[in-house]
């Protein structure tokens, strides 16, 4: 799977709305025990994963994650940037991940790191 593939399905899993198919997507994508850790959340596998997704659909609704500019790579990393916005709308928040990849191009880990976030 290239880069953008993988960031493509990414981030459709997080604007999925239906639980069920975004299992299916986290499994295609994800490894069994992969960890998500940004400065708001931390999970540990898929059911975890999905909850969260969930949830910030919830916190953050009308709103969709974008992939933004280029895709960093080398070795088993990649580096990508993200906003959260509304179609036709500033960001309201936006972030870097770097994606640690298993040996089957799947995401073993992830950390995100906030660029701006909406204030508490």
């Amino acid at each position: 799977m290239t880069a953008q593939t993988l960031a493509t399905q990414y981030f459709a899993t997080w604007n999925e709305p239906d639980a069920d198919r975004r299992a299916e997507l986290i499994a295609a994508t994800w490894t069994e025990t992969a960890t998500f850790v940004d400065p708001s959340f931390e999970t540990h596998g898929p059911d975890e994963l999905n909850k969260l997704m969930g949830a910030a659909q919830q916190m953050f609704p009308g709103l969709t994650f974008v992939h933004i500019g280029e895709i960093d790579e080398h070795h088993n990393y990649y580096r990508w940037t993200w906003h959260l916005k509304a179609e036709g709308q500033e960001p309201v928040a936006g972030g870097t991940d770097i994606v640690t990849l298993d040996a089957d191009g799947r995401i073993a880990h992830l950390l995100g790191f906030h660029d701006f976030a909406p204030e508490h």
